[in-house]
């Protein structure tokens, strides 16, 4: 099992920069794969960016690439999530997210439904 706690969220102008961060609990983590994803107000949940493993593999939403950074410390048991440039349509919860029953995924998803466990989340607000 692992359990997963965000931070780093808050009130920011647009243009701004956020770091979250994913701290993780349970001996598991550094095998997995982990995501970050987001959910607007009345818009369903979207994937923003996940990272493999062994921190090798990235991917990320079109709709950030050039802005926002992931990175993982297995040391540390921490994933974060760079956010930089941000925008007002960044708004939303984020969550980090993991792909608890496969450790050693080779393919890294940006599919919700191949994540198994989930954050309570963190705000984002971009004012304009």
């Amino acid at each position: 099992q692992v359990q997963l706690v965000e931070s780093g969220g808050g009130l920011v102008q647009t243009g701004g920069s956020l770091r979250l961060s994913c701290a993780a609990s349970g001996r598991t983590f550094s095998t997995l794969n982990m995501g970050w994803f987001r959910q607007a107000p009345g818009k369903e949940r979207e994937f923003v960016a996940a990272i493999s493993w062994s921190g090798g593999s990235t991917v990320y939403a079109s709709s950030v690439k050039g802005r926002f950074t992931i990175s993982r410390n297995n040391a540390e048991n921490a994933v974060y999530l760079q956010m930089n440039s941000l925008k007002p349509e960044d708004t939303a919860v984020y969550y980090c997210a993991a792909d608890l029953y496969r450790p050693y995924n080779t393919v890294v998803h940006s599919s919700a439904g191949e994540y198994e466990y989930w954050g309570q989340g963190t705000q984002v607000t971009v004012s304009s």
